[in-house]
């Protein structure tokens, strides 16, 4: 197959201030283009792999200039439909505003999305055929975000079984896009999961977005937490039999400095953990999605579960200790080394 890793998405632009500054305290911004389903290709096109992003783009936009360009600088391949803006009320790429804490002031994210074109995705739009029958696709990894803008995108998922492709699916809660849509987002989430290989989220996600009656969170006992997510997943399983891959993150925030990082998987019916251990943060948005693209990586290149979880864990670390919100690593080496706490320097 050409292609590990493919997944639709609806690009944006991130700004972040410099030095750690609030967004209304700082007149210095960094810009990025971004999305949580390419963070996530972002890992195995770092390591020299195929991906793609399944995406649209307003016409003409210096934005979406700036968006291609990045994605070719990244190595991420990527197929895309143009649309035209409609005038200044038309259509546009998000921006999503965010600081990046420090001490105690938490992290903070201001998104502007009126009008994103990524609300018009549809398999319609694009060349299935090619895609997953003529190149072919490893995985192809469905957010929640995405999920949620454009129902069309599960529809996917369809085509894709139907040639051999692995469904990936993050859940992905968002308090803000679920309002007033609860009965229409919880009938799309779970007919993507119900053909979905992989499965993430924690216990809120499953229980918000999947309507699971489950176990309440474990608090901040870390047995406890442990103890909840395997009670979810093992209520998760009997429901989608063929998910062969849970997965979730375990996260403690001591402060926008520091946190606990940890994670969990059941793959094959075998149980993975990483307890929480300290990380240091530079800024942690993007953490999650590290994770994920780590944790895809592995699988995509067929590895046990134990070198799956370490991959993944490291590329989370990696992507919190960047102002970008992806990680960027040069080898497999470099993640295990950060698993294994290696920091010496590389001469």
């Amino acid at each position: 197959m050409k292609y590990l890793l493919a997944s639709p998405t609806s690009m944006g632009v991130r700004i972040v201030p410099t030095q750690r500054m609030q967004i209304q305290s700082s007149d210095l911004f960094y810009i990025k283009s971004t999305s949580a389903e390419t963070n996530v290709l972002n890992v195995a096109s770092s390591l020299g792999k195929n991906t793609l992003a399944i995406t649209k783009f307003v016409e003409n936009s210096p934005i979406a200039m700036i968006i291609r360009k990045e994605l070719r600088s990244r190595g991420i391949d990527y197929t895309d439909v143009e649309v035209p803006q409609g005038g200044p009320w038309g259509y546009r790429h998000q921006f999503n505003i965010a600081d990046s804490g420090f001490g105690l002031r938490a992290s903070s994210v201001w998104n502007d999305r009126t009008g994103e074109v990524g609300r018009t995705l549809s398999v319609d739009d694009f060349n299935l055929v090619k895609i997953f029958e003529e190149d072919g696709v490893g995985i192809l990894h469905i957010s929640g975000l995405i999920a949620a803008l454009s129902e069309q995108t599960g529809k996917l998922c369809e085509y894709a079984k139907k040639n051999g492709t692995k469904v990936s699916f993050d859940l992905n809660y968002r308090a803000s896009f679920w309002e007033g849509r609860v009965e229409e987002l919880r009938s799309t989430f779970t007919a993507i999961a119900g053909k979905a290989d992989i499965l993430l989220g924690n216990e809120e996600d499953f229980q918000l977005c999947l309507g699971l009656k489950g176990p309440e969170a474990g608090g901040k006992d870390l047995s406890a937490k442990i103890d909840s997510f395997k009670d979810m997943i093992n209520l998760a399983s009997v429901k989608f039999p063929q998910v062969q891959v849970f997965a979730t993150t375990l996260r403690e925030v001591c402060s926008a400095n520091m946190n606990l990082w940890g994670a969990i998987i059941r793959m094959d019916n075998e149980w993975y953990i990483e307890e929480p251990r300290p990380i240091d943060i530079m800024d942690r948005i993007g953490g999650g999605d590290g994770f994920t693209g780590g944790l895809l990586y592995g699988i995509g290149m067929g590895y046990s579960g134990d070198i799956c979880l370490k991959l993944g864990w490291a590329s989370g670390v990696m992507a919190c200790g960047s102002l970008n919100d992806y990680a960027d690593p040069v080898s497999e080496k470099q993640l295990l080394d950060i698993y294994n706490g290696n920091a010496r320097v590389k001469r």
